[in-house]
């Protein structure tokens, strides 16, 4: 990360209550969970915005509400406005290609199909560091669904306590 710059923290998700919860805003989630119940949270540039210091960092954590498919809107206004390099970026989001309860990093890369970071990538550029939590893919459990309904659905009690215990482990710094 560059020094003396902000780092920009974004969760990927949906807008709205009806999202909550579901697989596709296990982003929205982490951030919340990093961020804490005390966040003092702003609508800035199509994204709620939390700022606090971090191991000597201005830190921006933000939710893009321009729903998955645009997220590269928010993000890319965000960097343009506090002139945050493209090194201190750092995007969480679901990857229906690992295995629920897995966490994977990495700095740029393909979007694998996931549509949020299909926007981020083109809005950006793709050498930023991802944080990909895993939410399984429904043929690993035999089920029938579609791959874009599973991303919508909601985790059960016991891939939600699976989920919020990887989201605890996540180190930014």
């Amino acid at each position: 990360m560059q020094e003396n710059k902000p780092v920009l923290i974004v969760g990927l998700g949906n807008p709205g209550a009806q999202y909550d919860n579901t697989r596709h805003n296990v982003g929205f989630m982490a951030i919340h969970s990093l961020v804490g119940d005390d966040a003092s949270w702003r609508n800035e540039h199509n994204a709620m915005v939390a700022k606090c210091k971090m191991n000597g960092y201005t830190v921006m954590f933000a939710l893009p509400q321009t729903f998955m498919n645009n997220s590269g809107v928010a993000v890319q206004a965000l960097m343009a406005y506090y002139k945050i390099p493209l090194e201190n970026l750092v995007v969480i989001h679901d990857d229906m290609d690992i295995k629920i309860g897995d966490l994977r990093e990495k700095v740029g890369g393909g979007s694998a199909g996931h549509n949020g970071i299909k926007s981020v990538d083109a809005a950006v550029g793709p050498e930023y560091r991802r944080i990909r939590i895993g939410i399984g893919h429904p043929r690993d459990t035999g089920s029938p669904i579609n791959p874009a309904d599973w991303v919508l659905g909601r985790f059960s009690d016991e891939e939600l306590r699976v989920i919020n215990n990887v989201i605890s482990g996540i180190k930014l710094f």
